[in-house]
């Protein structure tokens, strides 16, 4: 081979290998379901902060507002729609308060588990210039119109410091059943995650997103007190985090972002290391515009139907007089 030709070769080496080095555009990938994207909530049914979202059945969306902290039980109005429950006290939501019955804590993330609803919280807004990162549990069945803290876990001291708004935004949990059949790594026992290493901890680990960093964390919450322990540290693909959520049908756990991202996700499985890790980058549906979405829950698998299953956002800014957005995603 003369020069020529090994200068010619060198330099079809060096493209191919540019070419396969993705850009942040070429990684982020078309949103795997519909393109549109319709008004879930009837004009002006909300106000602004609207936040987390958790489907606890087919039938009831629960949502929290994060200023005042108030959990909303949403039920269906149509198709793809939703409305407040009217029944049990829920027709203005309930607010929250901690475990003594004081403060107004900054509800952003929520998910129902069969140990309860669980809120996470960056403040607490009758103090709203000191972080306080906390995870608060609370019993949906009481009949009053407000709801104490059944327990409540203070995270602030075991995560980076961060400003009082950049905190806990995002909450999801994952079951034990699914973790153990994966083989999920425990950080903290160096070791395969052991569900009886953690006495008294549910049914499953509580998986909470840092605005601030993009980074999740899963803890294993002791349920009969305040005591927890961190069991992972998860990089979520992203610069920041506004929700967590488990689609337990496709093993994945969807972290997302709001307008600072630009609507984007990310999904993540655990790999054979273990770990959850990033699977795939995905963009806003096309029909939605670049929207300030906290929340996002995707509908139970029995509810698929034409192959689709309905997904939620919710808009903290409550654009256009709407809070709740409503698309799809195809079936697992």
């Amino acid at each position: 081979m003369n020069a020529k030709t090994r200068f010619a070769a060198a330099l079809s080496v060096v493209a191919v290998a540019l070419s396969t080095v993705p850009s942040a555009e070429a990684a982020t990938l078309k949103w795997p379901g519909g393109s549109s994207v319709i008004n879930a909530d009837s004009s002006n049914a909300f106000t602004e902060n609207m936040s987390g979202l958790s489907f606890g059945s087919p039938s009831v969306l629960w949502a929290v507002r994060n200023g005042p902290g108030t959990l909303y039980r949403l039920v269906p109005n149509g198709v793809g729609k939703w409305r407040k429950d009217t029944t049990g006290g829920w027709g203005s939501g309930k607010d929250l308060h901690y475990a003594d019955g004081s403060g107004d804590p900054d509800a952003e993330g929520v998910v129902a588990s069969p140990d309860g609803i669980f809120v996470s919280t960056e403040r607490d807004g009758d103090n709203d210039s000191e972080s306080l990162l906390k995870v608060l549990r609370y019993d949906a069945s009481s009949t009053g119109s407000s709801l104490d803290a059944t327990a409540e876990w203070d995270l602030t001291g075991d995560l980076p410091e961060v400003g009082d708004n950049d905190g806990l935004e995002a909450i999801s949990w994952v079951p034990d059943s699914f973790l153990t059949a994966n083989g999920f790594y425990d950080e903290k026992a160096k070791a395969k995650y052991d569900p009886a290493k953690y006495a008294n901890h549910g049914t499953g680990l509580y998986f909470v997103g840092l605005e601030a960093n993009g980074t999740i964390y899963a803890y294993a919450l002791n349920q009969s007190g305040d005591k927890f322990t961190r069991v992972a540290t998860i990089k979520s693909g992203a610069s920041q985090i506004m929700e967590l959520t488990f689609e337990a049908e496709a093993g994945r756990l969807w972290a997302v972002c709001d307008n600072g991202c630009s609507g984007r996700s990310t999904t993540l499985k655990i790999n054979s290391d273990g770990k959850f890790a990033v699977t795939a980058t995905y963009n806003r549906p096309s029909g939605m515009s670049n929207l300030n979405n906290e929340g996002f829950a995707i509908a139970p698998q029995s509810t698929c139907s034409g192959g689709s299953k309905s997904v939620v956002w919710s808009d903290d800014g409550n654009t256009s007089g709407h809070a709740l957005r409503s698309g799809t995603l195809p079936c697992a």
